[in-house]
């Protein structure tokens, strides 16, 4: 039986998730949905990736093996880079339309723009849901705009983090699996981690967008359980 710890996006619905977990279960996996710091734990001060990095390994420590990470979107940031600090520990990674590769171009810009504004507005911003929808339209990112007061600022930290670089170093057998057509992390960012990561295998799901794990389980599923038979 193999240990899977999955680390959510910046939402977190475990009603979402709960298809894809009695999946890996029913595979004969012991599957574990995390509650990320920040998203759905208060923090009493704005994290960074290493804050982050550092969160995880204390639950990947308490393990008799290694396990598998399964990231999806910021989740996958997260997974990224705690392979590049531990890869000791981790038997094969899974990301899910992952976030990791930063983009200094419009799109972004406007992002972190929306995300300053955010932590200025504090409790304002919770409470205009006609705001909420416009910012969904600046941003295209609806785990963003739908983060806790609280993570405002981590946002801002992690947001603009470039793990390319250190992509290569990860050794360990990944996984990508991407929504076709994602419009919050392009396919094309998938496309790059399956070149710069040695021993990934991409596997792209039709029509699917940033959460083809809900959209289309049975495949994503299917992918996962093939790939760690493998």
């Amino acid at each position: 039986m193999k240990k899977i710890l999955i680390l959510h996006g910046w939402a977190y619905e475990a009603i979402q998730w709960e298809p894809l977990v009695k999946r890996l279960k029913e595979s004969g996996h012991d599957a574990v949905i995390l509650k990320i710091p920040g998203l759905t734990e208060k923090i009493d001060r704005p994290w960074n990736i290493d804050d982050y990095v550092s969160w995880l390994h204390k639950y990947v420590e308490r393990e008799k093996n290694k396990v598998i990470l399964l990231g999806h979107s910021n989740g996958g940031r997260i997974s990224l880079a705690y392979a590049v600090k531990h890869p000791e520990h981790i038997d094969a990674l899974i990301l899910v339309d992952s976030a990791g590769i930063y983009h200094n171009e419009m799109s972004i810009r406007t992002k972190r723009a929306v995300f300053n504004a955010l932590a200025k507005m504090g409790k304002k911003f919770t409470k205009s849901e006609s705001l909420r929808r416009i910012l969904y339209k600046l941003t295209h990112e609806q785990d963003y705009v739908n983060a806790s007061v609280n993570s405002r600022e981590t946002m801002k930290n992690v947001i603009t983090v470039d793990l390319s670089t250190q992509m290569p170093s990860i050794k360990i057998p990944t996984l990508i699996i991407w929504g076709e057509n994602d419009t919050t992390t392009p396919i094309s960012d998938g496309t790059l981690m399956h070149k710069l990561i040695p021993n990934a295998k991409m596997v792209i799901i039709k029509q699917a967008r940033h959460s083809p794990q809900f959209t289309h389980v049975a495949q994503v599923g299917d992918a996962i359980v093939t790939f760690i038979q493998s």
